[in-house]
């Protein structure tokens, strides 16, 4: 059966490392997400009439979530509104961009995370958290829980 496990790290290099060490043992990347808040947005923009189109700058992405465009599918800057321009990488990409339908907690429970866990990682991510997805089997969680706590993760929960 197929679970998500969720890593919170304070850092994006943690994240990035983490990710890195889970591909170098072989086990499939396609499925991480990672998302973090653009701390180098102007304080009070709420990217409330942005779209992907006029944020997904190469370069600002890159800055922000360093080596995981080229790790991870679907790297780019996505507009929440009320909460401001959010860095993402990997399947959580796409399931945010339409912010209308619930931005990041929707997101998050399309990849079967409980509403009132959802609520929390985006509470993590508003703070300047890391939040690390990665979808696996059951047989796998042990093995991801350990690179993801050796790696820096604050905590971690399976969903």
């Amino acid at each position: 059966m197929s679970v998500t496990i969720v890593g919170v790290f304070d850092r994006v290099d943690y994240a990035e490392k983490a990710a890195r060490e889970i591909k170098e043992r072989g086990l499939r990347t396609d499925d991480i997400s990672i998302i973090v808040k653009n701390h180098d947005e102007q304080e009070g923009q709420s990217g409330e009439g942005m779209t992907n189109d006029n944020i997904s700058d190469g370069a600002v992405t890159g800055g922000i979530i360093g080596g995981l465009a080229g790790l991870l599918l679907g790297a780019g800057m996505v507009a929440i509104p009320g909460l401001g321009i959010i860095a993402a990488a990997g399947p959580i990409t796409g399931l945010i961009g339409g912010a209308a339908t619930g931005g990041i907690i929707g997101g998050l429970i399309d990849l079967g995370i409980p509403e009132q866990e959802s609520k929390k990682y985006e509470t993590d991510i508003r703070e300047g958290k890391v939040v690390f997805t990665m979808r696996t089997e059951e047989d796998k969680v042990e093995d991801i829980r350990n690179i993801l706590q050796s790696n820096g993760a604050e905590r971690v929960n399976t969903h």
